[in-house]
């Protein structure tokens, strides 16, 4: 079978079924595991996440949706030479991935033979179900059910691993820094699982903008920056063109220096495996005396003295 991923984490889940070799396309944005930027590439984005600030990107982004526009370009005739068997996308987010309506309609014109599959997680639970889809439609059943077992009990491990504890801190994950957004999705259950109180996000919807004072209102004891689709490195960059209200100052995470900026990318933004290893960090920066001190490589402690606030 010939597989093409329209997703980042559909690359990783169909890897982690033993997989790899049959991925004959990714996005450019494949970067795990390792190896997959050697994959042809059939897709590019139109807005460059290196140059533009948090908040020209989020205008960006509106301005082409709004238009009914999209933010990737498609390679239709890499796609049809390429002649998959199997082609993952999603209809989530168009700001994730390439529009489905963008891609059946490439299929109908380029690679009529191809099945398209829709993949739509919401929750963990259906997250684990995405796994075992796929299991299903590449013989890989048995191994899918291996994946998803061993996942579901180290996020098992975790939760019970926070049994009896007096109380769980108010946790704000930021999943876009200017304008701010609030949690949504499995993020709101990473947060529940690692032992916190999820602010202004709920399992299973939307994550939605919200604002600053609101934030500041909810008076977070940590403060986690995510930015959707971003590494450590990116939201670090991107803080250095962020100003916070001075309000900020009086938050407890920022009075206590509880701000964390964490790999979004590959533990919180992509619904895949690697959502656990999420949970299992996260529980270190919620918890540490319970789970241990988060290393550089689970999460990076942000010092106040890094925000910019206004005056």
């Amino acid at each position: 079978m010939k597989i093409v991923s329209l997703l980042p984490s559909a690359t990783e889940i169909v890897c982690a079924l033993g997989l790899a070799d049959s991925l004959v396309g990714v996005t450019h944005e494949c970067d795990f595991p390792a190896g997959m930027d050697a994959k042809p590439v059939v897709t590019a984005s139109r807005i460059s996440h290196e140059t533009m600030s948090s908040r020209e990107i989020d205008h960006a982004v509106r301005s082409q949706l709004d238009g009914h526009g999209t933010i990737y370009d498609l390679d239709t005739d890499l796609l049809a030479e390429l002649k998959p068997d199997l082609i993952i996308t999603q209809e989530l987010c168009d700001v994730c991935a390439v529009n489905y309506k963008t891609v059946n309609q490439a299929v109908r014109t380029y690679t009529a033979d191809s099945q398209v599959i829709s993949l739509e997680p919401n929750t963990m639970e259906d997250i684990f179900d995405t796994i075992l889809t796929i299991g299903g439609l590449t013989d890989t059943a048995e191994k899918a059910d291996e994946v998803v077992s061993n996942l579901a009990n180290r996020a098992g491990d975790v939760w019970h691993h926070m049994e009896f504890i007096e109380r769980t801190p108010r946790v704000m994950m930021l999943e876009w820094l200017d304008p701010p957004f609030a949690p949504g999705h499995w993020v709101p259950e990473q947060v529940e699982t690692a032992g916190g109180t999820c602010l202004l996000g709920f399992a299973g919807e939307r994550s939605v903008t919200t604002t600053y004072d609101t934030i500041a209102d909810a008076d977070p004891e940590v403060l986690v920056l995510i930015p959707c689709g971003y590494y450590v490195a990116d939201t670090l960059r991107q803080l250095e063109q962020t100003v916070f209200p001075a309000r900020w100052r009086d938050m407890t995470a920022v009075r206590n220096d509880n701000i964390w900026a964490m790999d979004a990318n590959s533990y919180f933004s992509r619904p895949g495996p690697r959502i656990v290893d999420g949970i299992e960090k996260l529980a270190k920066v919620i918890h540490p005396d319970r789970c241990g001190t988060p290393t550089d490589a689970d999460a990076v402690r942000v010092h106040r003295s890094l925000l910019r606030f206004e005056s």
